[in-house]
């Protein structure tokens, strides 16, 4: 059986990458539980709240100048406070208690992101959330079961939901894939595959001949034996993981794949940088060009 990689760091909400990522979390649990006491029947945790609130890869981190989104089923009407963005929500959207909070179910909270001006996400960042809403991590988190969605459900909602957003869901959904595990890694596919590439396999576990497991590779371009992969530099964090990671590779190259590793700056802001890379790669390994 495979070896998971070393386990996220865990605290009272379940797993999170990294010491500053929980803590953000803590900052957002700690605003919405001041905020809930005020909550009327009716009203709930939504949109960019409700998305961090399911850990979902937004494009900037929480702050405390960040508004807190909460809706109202209608025809109640949307709170107006400092600090709170209001909206009226219509009726049937499921809300579930997520860490003691009234909070809008993972498909309302995406569908939700491109409702707005003030919550519009882009194409990318809407299927990177839908990424993340559909991953079934390799490490079982008993404090945080998921996937907290499945692509079918999220397709399912989308077939009943019109008005503002409803193109933009409809077209991310058709790029959702399982499997990706950073917003990094849905933006690193992107780029390749709208620039003609051959769209990779996702976390794909790699075995040598002898059918010794080495490791999970985030994307796998099968016919061509080429792993693509994002680099987040966790070295500068953590250099243990910085040797596993520098392991694994190595191993992979051992048993005949190539890696091209892509770096923040080589995919922003000219991700044409990372796809001239792979493309290389890909087509020295026989890949027609």
């Amino acid at each position: 059986m495979p070896r998971p990689g070393p386990a996220p760091l865990p605290n009272e909400f379940g797993s999170f990458p990294s010491p500053r990522a929980a803590e953000e979390f803590d900052l957002l649990v700690e605003r919405c539980r001041a905020y809930a006491p005020l909550l009327r029947p009716g009203q709930f945790f939504s949109h960019t709240t409700a998305a961090r609130l399911w850990k979902a890869p937004m494009p900037g981190e929480f702050t405390l100048d960040e508004p807190l989104h909460v809706s109202v089923f209608a025809p109640g009407r949307a709170p107006r406070s400092r600090g709170i963005v209001g909206h009226r929500a219509p009726a049937g959207i499921p809300v579930v208690d997520r860490f003691g909070l009234p909070t809008s179910d993972p498909a309302a909270t995406w569908l939700s992101l491109g409702t707005t001006a003030a919550t519009r996400l882009g194409h990318d960042d809407l299927v990177a959330v839908a990424d993340h809403l559909v991953l079934d991590p390799v490490r079982f988190d008993p404090h945080d079961p998921r996937p907290y969605a499945s692509i079918a459900q999220l397709g399912d909602r989308l077939l009943d939901f019109s008005g503002p957003g409803s193109r933009a869901a409809a077209s991310a959904i058709l790029d959702v894939r399982e499997h990706v595990e950073s917003r990094q890694e849905t933006r690193l596919r992107l780029v390749l595959v709208r620039a003609g590439l051959p769209e990779p396999e996702l976390g794909v576990d790699i075995y040598d001949d002898l059918g010794r497991w080495l490791g999970r590779a985030d994307q796998l371009f099968r016919e061509w034996k080429v792993i693509s992969e994002y680099d987040g530099e966790q070295h500068r964090t953590s250099s243990a993981q910085y040797d596993r990671d520098q392991i694994r590779l190595d191993d992979f190259r051992q048993a005949g794949y190539t890696t091209v590793q892509t770096r923040k700056r080589q995919l922003y802001p000219r991700p044409e940088v990372a796809v001239a890379r792979v493309a290389r790669t890909l087509w020295a390994a026989g890949c027609p060009g």
